[in-house]
């Protein structure tokens, strides 16, 4: 990295808060002095080690503590992993939010939610509008992805320009003739780029990323020769891929229902805005639908990803309420597999083929293309903007290592790539740049209306509950603490009482005695007496199974045959 530089030198500071370390919680400050804008405010779905949990926020203190001169959230798309933590940030700071158009009318659905979408200060922008936000000059740049209205930014501060690719691609045939702003990109990178934040999820995948054309052609193959009724699941929020789906019913004499009311909510948005077109007839009510020959008939459903109640799991269980899943149908997956579901997604699978139904995914089809850039796309865009320094953004550490590797390949100096992770900065001059550390990071737990109020410990309680479960002892004692009834023992998750009775025999064994061998039995302690307890059921178990449940001890007092 580049030297220190002269404190009397104004820095711009890129503050990632999520998204470099993990996919997902993307977010990013950009300050000035005390004035800061956020790019992207976004969640991530919690994962097997977080039970309970139903989302997770980027820790928002560092921001909050500058809310005076907090300026605004800057939005690069709609997808959840980017908007979906707004709510969160506007109950403790009302900034006001810029974004294209269908951005903000999905971040509009979010907040009403919420309860906040009367309040919220929502300002539209359009690609090569620039707007001043205090001491920053935004201006949108059109980019490709897998949602609609998706754009990069070009941030102008007096220290130099930084530019943020948001999740992209260099789609060359996009479904709705808004191809990528190369031009504007060589432009910036002509006048000077300072920074580059460029997206890393697909560093590892060679080559160019296909044009989403490319999966329609594919699918209207699979439309023509399907001899039943079509399932075809996608994400709710793939405006570009659901116009082709209505677009290819249209063309083969086949209607449409849609089901999931995430999906529901984008068609209905994208319609009403203009960003889909929706042929006439195509799409019926389900139960319309039903009275068609299967030959005419296409489900666009939610749930590509298996998640458990979405309407395709519910079909492949066999629970839908309207849909039962045949032999003869044709169920396609045009979707990636995002880390992490890949057992969700197999069981769906699976009880599809079950079912007699044939089943199409990325494993076994061409039926989906990503909407981030490949190798090939991400060293164009480094060589569009010719940046004085790099900064790889979006994707786990074996990502950002990967992109900070092909920048060097791609001509820019060692020194001059910064490979961060959430809670370290990237401080920039005129004249040089370096790593600043120690900003307050980390992940804030959703669990219903609790934010933050889940920690380290409740999860790892949650985790040994789930894998070992718990067994509450309950002792009565007088106020010398000798035994006056019980022990107790009640079992959930650890062993069937009925079944075994000789254990919990043993175990209240083991804790009278262990109640019997204090030395002198002295006066009643409630904690004392519930860590000898825990402590003998805990030892008496692990010798017998090498498990390791909860112990919950419950320690009543009496005196006198009243509770103390």
């Amino acid at each position: 990295m580049d030297s220190g530089h002269p404190a009397s030198e104004p820095a711009v500071r890129l503050i990632p808060l999520g998204g470099l370390g993990e996919i997902g919680l993307n977010m990013m400050l950009v300050e000035l002095g005390d004035e800061l804008i956020a790019v992207d405010c976004g969640l991530m779905f919690p994962d097997d080690e977080m039970p309970g949990i139903d989302y997770v926020i980027p820790d928002f203190s560092y921001a909050l503590a500058k809310r005076q001169g907090f300026r605004a959230v800057v939005f690069t798309h709609g997808h959840e992993d980017h908007i979906g933590a707004l709510p969160y940030l506007l109950r403790e700071a009302p900034v006001p939010v810029y974004g294209t158009p269908l951005t903000l009318a999905l971040v509009a659905e979010k907040l009403r939610e919420h309860g906040l979408a009367e309040t919220a200060d929502l300002r539209p922008i359009r690609p090569r509008q620039r707007i001043e936000i205090g001491p920053f000059a935004v201006e949108p740049i059109r980019v490709t992805h897998s949602i609609a209205d998706g754009i990069g930014l070009a941030i102008d501060t007096p220290v130099g320009t930084v530019v943020h690719t948001g999740d992209f691609k260099l789609d060359p045939r996009p479904l709705d003739g808004e191809p990528p702003d190369v031009e504007r990109f060589a432009e910036l990178g002509e006048q000077g780029v300072l920074v580059l934040c460029s997206d890393s999820t697909n560093v590892n995948r060679p080559g160019h990323t296909p044009s989403e054309a490319e999966v329609g052609e594919a699918l209207a193959e699979r439309f023509e020769r399907a001899p039943g009724r079509i399932i075809l699941a996608t994400f709710a929020s793939h405006v570009h891929r659901i116009q082709q789906v209505l677009r290819l019913a249209a063309r083969c004499g086949r209607r449409v229902a849609i089901l999931g009311m995430s999906m529901q909510k984008n068609v209905r948005v994208a319609a009403e805005l203009g960003y889909l077109e929706i042929p006439a007839g195509v799409v019926l009510p389900l139960e319309d639908l039903a009275a068609l020959p299967p030959s005419r008939q296409v489900v666009l459903s939610t749930g590509s990803q298996g998640e458990p109640n979405s309407a395709l799991a519910l079909m492949a269980a066999g629970e839908h309420k309207a849909i039962q899943i045949e032999r003869g149908d044709l169920v396609i997956l045009s979707s990636r597999v995002i880390p992490g579901n890949e057992r969700t997604i197999g069981r769906v699978i699976n009880a599809i083929y079950r079912l007699g139904a044939e089943i199409l995914w990325e494993d076994n089809a061409f039926v989906h293309v990503s909407g981030h850039a490949s190798q090939e796309d991400l060293r164009r865009m480094i060589e569009l903007t010719r940046p004085r320094y790099f900064m790889p953004v979006h994707g786990e550490y074996r990502h950002l290592l990967g992109h900070a590797r092909l920048a060097t390949g791609a001509g820019i100096p060692d020194e001059r790539v910064f490979l961060l992770e959430d809670g370290m900065g990237l401080e920039a001059t005129k004249s040089a740049a370096r790593v600043v550390t120690g900003y307050p990071t980390g992940r804030v737990l959703v669990d219903g209306k609790g934010v933050g109020d889940i920690g380290a410990v409740v999860l790892r309680d949650r985790q040994i509950l789930a894998e070992d479960g718990v067994l509450a002892v309950s002792i009565t004692v007088d106020a010398g603490g000798r035994l006056v009834a019980g022990p107790e023992i009640s079992s959930r998750g650890f062993v069937y009482v009925r079944e075994n009775e000789a254990l919990l025999d043993e175990l209240k064994g083991a804790v009278v005695a262990a109640l019997g061998a204090r030395t002198p039995p002295g006066p009643a302690d409630r904690e004392a007496l519930a860590a000898i307890v825990r402590t003998a059921i805990r030892k008496l178990i692990n010798q017998r199974f090498q498990r390791k449940p909860v112990v919950l001890p419950l320690v009543l007092v009496v005196k006198g045959g009243e509770d103390r």
